[in-house]
């Protein structure tokens, strides 16, 4: 007797679209630039100095860099120097900001996230990726689910074949 038991894939038929936030990370190497190394004795900017270094400096290290510029000493340090540092980044760097590599990866995310169009998503169930190879801070999720919300029939978290739901439009 040869019995064949036809496999139905559920998750295939169940009509649920993958969105994957690890598919929008940007190229290029993630560095920081900490404004401290040009501090004298660590405790203040010297204008005279640092003017100095940002003409004989190589910023070409940085082509296609996304770059977090920081001070990471117990200094003050005039914004005049951080916009001197943006202006010797632009360039070169693929992306500069003022801040940590949490709030630069964060913001390569925001601004990938600003650049979609969403509207193929318009009535559709979700499921936003949640683990991966990748690292996608969290307020990419925030923010995909917060756009997503607003024109989408459903949202889960996770992997189609294992969900946590998120938001459920009332009909």
């Amino acid at each position: 007797m040869d019995i064949q038991e036809n496999i139905v894939n559920k998750v295939a038929q169940s009509g649920l679209i993958s969105f994957d936030l690890a598919d929008l990370h940007q190229a290029g190497e993630r560095v920081v630039y900490d404004i401290k190394d040009n501090l004298f004795h660590g405790l203040m900017l010297r204008e005279k100095d640092f003017r100095e270094f940002l003409k004989e400096h190589n910023w070409g290290s940085y082509t296609g860099k996304n770059v977090a510029v920081i001070c990471s000493a117990d200094a003050i340090v005039p914004t005049w120097a951080y916009m001197l540092l943006a202006s010797k980044l632009a360039p070169f760097a693929n992306y500069t900001v003022f801040g940590d590599l949490e709030l630069l990866e964060t913001i390569l995310y925001l601004n990938a996230l600003d650049k979609l169009d969403l509207s193929k998503y318009k009535d559709q169930r979700l499921v936003i990726k949640g683990c991966g190879d990748i690292y996608v801070p969290t307020a990419a999720f925030v923010a995909i689910t917060t756009k997503l919300s607003t024109i989408a029939k459903s949202i889960m978290y996770g992997e189609p074949c294992s969900t946590v739901p998120i938001f459920k439009r009332k009909d």
